[in-house]
């Protein structure tokens, strides 16, 4: 990522991974020119348009949880665990001033996206990089645009990008300590039917 800004490239990001609308296609060229990373994704946009665009975007994240966009669903699962997850990402918004709406969860990739951004830090990013890695593992298994954001952010963090599953449940065991303090060596992680021969 030398050369080009990484809050540039989690600001475009978190547009691209939102439901698109009209102002994701208005800043298309900005984006472009922003956030080379992404490039592949925004050609690709702009070749499908704005309907074509959300379909995919509906059919790729409203129907399976294995390509979930809520990264605390990657580590906790819907366990009460996670509520507490939550909790924790609120507080550490409000810290730095940042309020959500109502009606947005802060492990919304995009919302984590954003802060990144704003603060300059990717340490968020690097505390899920499990979930986010066998997310883009995921979209790399259907065809769809949107595994190019996820490749571009996975390129943007230190060390080597994980290849296949089994090296990003490697990162889970490894992860932050305070995550895994009196966890499966998995986490949620080891549960998912991603990690299997297939399902939804």
């Amino acid at each position: 990522m030398s050369g080009h800004s990484v809050p540039a490239l989690y600001q475009a990001a978190a547009h691209c991974l939102d439901y698109p609308d009209d102002r994701l296609f208005e800043r298309l060229p900005l984006f472009s020119a922003g956030a080379p990373a992404l490039r592949p994704f925004l050609e690709r946009a702009a070749v499908l348009g704005r309907a074509a665009l959300c379909e995919q975007y509906v059919q790729v994240f409203d129907f399976h949880n294995r390509h979930c966009l809520h990264l605390t669903w990657w580590q906790d699962g819907d366990t009460r665990r996670r509520g507490g997850s939550l909790a924790r990402l609120k507080q550490i918004y409000r810290e730095h001033g940042m309020q959500l709406r109502d009606t947005e969860l802060p492990d919304y990739l995009p919302v984590v996206l954003e802060f990144c951004a704003a603060t300059g830090s990717s340490d968020l990013l690097l505390e899920h990089r499990p979930g986010l890695e066998l997310l883009r593992l995921a979209l790399d298994e259907v065809d769809t645009p949107y595994v190019h954001v996820l490749n571009a952010l996975s390129a943007s963090l230190p060390g080597p990008t994980p290849r296949d599953r089994a090296a990003a449940r490697a990162l889970a065991r490894s992860g932050p300590a305070t995550e895994t303090v009196g966890l499966s060596p998995y986490g949620h992680l080891d549960l998912l039917p991603v990690l299997g021969n297939g399902g939804h």
